[in-house]
C-alpha cells in the first residue's frame, strides 16, 4: 500500500483561498458574459463592454457556436461550476474533512474545466480569430484551481499517478501554474504577433 506524500500543513487553507477567491472571480466573469450575451441578442447594435480592439472582442466570440457548445451559453456552466467550487472552499475554511469521493469529484470537475479552457483557447486562436476578455478571466482562475486541487489530491494520496510522478507534480505546482499561463500567453502573442508589435 502506498504511503501518503508529505502534505504541507497550510495546503488546505491555501486551497480554500484558491477555491473561494477563484470561484468568486469566475462567477463574476460568467455573469458578465451572460449579461453581455443577453444584451447582444436583444440589440444587434449593442457593443459589449469588453470590445477593446479587433482582437480583444467579446462581441466576436459570444455570438459564435462555440460560445453555446451545449445549446445554452457556456457561462451558465461557469456560474454552476464556480458556485460548487466556492462551496468546497467554504467547507475547507470550516475545517470539515471531506471524503475522498468528494475530492475526486472536485478534481474531475476541475479537470473538465481545464480541458474546456484548452478547447476554448484553441477555438479562439485558430477558428474564431478573436479573444474574449471576460472568457480569459475565467481561463485565468480555472488554471490555479485545477493545479491546486490536483496537487492536494496527489500529496494526500487521494489520487495516485505513481509515487515518483505524483511527487514531481506536487513539487512543481507553481511552475505548472506559471507554465500554463506562459503557454497561453505565448500562443496568443504568436497568433497575433504583427498586431501586438504594430500596437507598440
Amino acid at each position: 500500500m502506498e504511503t501518503e506524500l508529505e502534505v504541507n500543513p497550510r495546503s488546505y487553507r491555501q486551497t480554500a483561498w484558491t477555491l473561494v477567491v477563484g470561484g468568486i472571480i469566475g462567477i463574476f466573469a460568467s455573469i458578465e458574459l451572460i449579461i453581455q450575451k443577453i444584451a447582444v441578442l436583444s440589440d444587434p447594435e449593442f457593443v459589449p463592454n469588453c470590445d477593446i480592439n479587433p482582437i480583444l472582442s467579446c462581441g466576436s466570440v459570444i455570438s459564435t457556436e462555440q460560445a453555446s457548445l451545449f445549446g445554452f451559453p457556456n457561462p451558465v456552466l461557469g456560474v454552476i461550476g464556480f458556485t460548487i467550487v466556492i462551496m468546497f472552499g467554504a467547507l475547507l475554511f470550516t475545517g470539515v474533512e471531506m471524503p475522498r469521493l468528494m475530492w475526486l469529484g472536485l478534481n474531475f470537475g476541475a479537470l473538465a474545466g481545464m480541458v474546456f479552457v484548452i478547447w476554448l483557447v484553441s477555438q479562439s486562436l485558430y477558428v474564431i480569430g478573436a479573444l474574449c476578455p471576460w472568457c480569459m478571466v475565467v481561463w485565468a482562475v480555472t488554471i490555479p484551481i485545477f493545479w491546486q486541487v490536483t496537487t492536494d489530491n496527489l500529496a494526500s494520496n487521494k489520487l495516485s499517478l505513481g509515487k515518483s510522478l505524483s511527487e514531481i507534480i506536487v513539487t512543481l505546482k507553481w511552475i505548472l501554474i506559471a507554465g500554463s499561463y506562459l503557454i497561453i500567453a505565448g500562443l496568443i502573442f504568436i497568433r497575433w504577433s504583427d498586431f501586438w508589435l504594430n500596437s507598440l
